[in-house]
């Protein structure tokens, strides 16, 4: 997709995600065979569900149905919300990112795996999971050091508010 292309089609379509408490994150026209997909990624603090996302999906089409944005042929319109692995870019995804395990790829080199507790204006502070037995320490990492990070998919935390009504239930 040109660059022209791109930014005529985020500045038609930001102003309605944004109306429907939504961020436009990502946006991109792929060519599949001789159609043309695009895909619109949006977001929010509080997540978004089917209902939101349908919701902005219509009024998306609707838009585009009324420009020729599209240009002339057909195309497919994708709504989705940004993936389990998602990359972590701007300050809000790192502070929707709370809580959750984080592979960071440090600037100066080497990586490190950590959980977000808290994010400020400079930074964030980390928990680094203890290795073998040993326990967690803290650790603070300034933005200016992260060349990358990107959101890790955990299968066998427990969360801390079911480890919570569990005891609750065994009392």
């Amino acid at each position: 997709m040109s660059t022209t292309q791109s930014e005529r089609l985020r500045e038609l379509l930001e102003p309605l995600v944004s109306s429907q408490g939504l961020d436009l994150e990502e946006l991109a026209v792929d060519s599949v065979g001789r159609k043309r997909v695009l895909r619109v990624v949006v977001d929010s603090d509080t997540g978004a569900d089917l209902d939101r996302i349908a919701d902005v999906s219509r009024a998306l089409s609707a838009k585009l149905d009324e420009t020729d944005a599209m240009g002339e042929g057909e195309y497919t319109l994708e709504v989705g919300t940004p993936g389990a692995e998602r990359a972590l870019t701007e300050h809000r995804h790192y502070v929707r990112a709370v809580d959750r395990l984080v592979r960071f790829q440090l600037a100066e080199g080497g990586e490190l795996v950590a959980r977000i507790l808290e994010v400020d204006d400079e930074g964030l502070d980390l928990e680094v999971p203890g290795v073998k037995g040993r326990k967690a320490t803290s650790r603070r990492l300034l933005f200016p050091e992260i060349d990358k990070a990107r959101v890790q998919v955990e299968f066998n935390r427990k969360d801390s508010k079911d480890s919570k009504d569990e005891k609750e239930e065994e009392a």
